[in-house]
């Protein structure tokens, strides 16, 4: 194997982002497990790992790390910070001409850098094979409780990024007894909502079929889990069929009306696509069967599948009311009849110690023997947006959004 050095860069995005691609113990596995690999940690005071914890391991760190082969990082490099010529791996949100990121992508083809993706980082079959997604899912639920908890008065859970980590978090979980016998849905079927679905069972709520949530009344808190299928019909009275309806989303509308009048507590972790149907509209939030009082998106589209999420919220401040007379956004909790919206487009953040340990483990094992063996390689071929300043074929269609 080649020798290759790996430089894990400072975060320096703002906010700051306290989250890794490799822990401490990662970095020292991947230098066992991978012969020639070297990896170098760039300073940071920001890091949810602190640089003690990765030279207590034999891990190099030091103030820059320009040298190295590779540059690894989590979020969007800003601009003034590329190194030209530099191989670099984070998530750069460009592919779908994101028009906060344009910039970003015109300066790496000016400093001839090439650009992997974590994000485009694919099997054969097109699955991604690194995300934060269920730590999305896991902090998004826990959220959701929160923000119940709150409007209601029940209990008062730490927010997440203030816990150390999930098994400090989960020490809250006991204070969701309180809960009267409301009705949760979860939409979705992908890691996010797997990562919710985790959080419910270890509070203890009941999972129920979508028929008995639908038909039965229960006098506990229970939630059920909502495919794309449960709330989505063909137009045409056609048979369900899952990869038609990825592929052709506006041939369906939703049925998601039959969930408005039981359902209290939406936790939103579906992925969704902009041709698809909207969960529901503006106008259905002030009818009289319209029950959910409280929302989780964690998909968190804003103008997306949840038409009241008029905008991302922050993790100091996660949530915000939405005021069907006025169509209006107010601060949270400031009266009864408003929608109260958790909206945090960056959940995995507030436990980013777990975050990381699962990026790196996915990253070990799915990324790196990729990365560091000898000449061009599919998988890492497919994720790499730019060459030496040049897009790469598979990217070409980005060449409208620079010019």
């Amino acid at each position: 194997m080649r020798s290759i050095t790996i430089g894990l860069i400072r975060e320096g995005k703002t906010p700051p982002d306290k989250r890794v691609p490799l822990t401490p113990k990662k970095c020292a596995e991947a230098e066992a497990r991978f012969p020639g690999l070297k990896i170098v940690v760039q300073e940071s005071g920001i890091r949810c790992f602190s640089d003690q914890e990765y030279r207590n391991l034999g891990i190099e760190v030091r103030p820059e790390v320009a040298d190295c082969d590779i540059l690894m990082g989590v979020k969007e490099v800003p601009v003034a910070q590329l190194i030209p010529h530099k191989t670099y791996l984070f998530f750069s949100h460009t592919v779908k001409k994101q028009p906060a990121n344009r910039e970003l992508l015109r300066q790496v083809l000016a400093k001839q850098i090439t650009l992997i993706d974590y994000e485009l980082l694919t099997n054969e079959n097109g699955e991604r094979i690194v995300a934060f997604g269920r730590w999305a899912g896991i902090v998004g639920a826990y959220n959701g409780l929160l923000t119940y908890g709150r409007k209601h008065g029940l209990y008062e859970l730490k927010p997440a990024y203030e816990c150390v980590d999930m098994e400090d978090m989960q020490e809250e979980f006991f204070k969701v007894k309180r809960l009267p016998p409301i009705k949760i849905a979860v939409t979705g079927s992908g890691r996010v909502a797997q990562g919710a679905v985790e959080v419910l069972n270890l509070m203890g709520i009941r999972r129920v079929s979508v028929y008995d949530y639908l038909y039965l009344d229960f006098n506990e808190p229970v939630y059920t889990q909502l495919r794309s299928s449960d709330y989505n019909r063909r137009r045409d009275g056609r048979v369900w069929d899952t990869p038609d309806f990825h592929r052709n989303p506006q041939e369906y509308e939703s049925t998601f009306q039959n969930f408005l009048p039981v359902t209290n507590l939406l936790i939103a972790c579906a992925y969704w696509h902009p041709a698809a149907p909207r969960l529901f509209s503006l106008e259905d939030t002030c009818r009289a069967h319209f029950r959910i009082d409280t929302i989780a998106d964690v998909t968190c589209d804003v103008d997306g599948s949840i038409p009241t999420t008029k905008r991302s919220s922050t993790i100091q401040e996660p949530a915000f009311d939405y005021n069907c007379q006025t169509q209006e956004l107010e601060p949270p909790y400031s009266r009864p009849g408003n929608i109260t919206i958790m909206a945090v487009d960056n959940l995995p953040c507030e436990l980013p110690r777990n975050a990381s340990r699962d990026f790196g483990r996915q990253l070990i094992d799915n990324v790196l023997p990729h990365l560091v063996h000898e000449g061009s390689d599919a998988v890492i071929e497919r994720a790499t947006i730019a060459r030496n300043g040049q897009l790469t074929e598979r990217y070409q269609y980005l060449q409208e959004y620079v010019a």
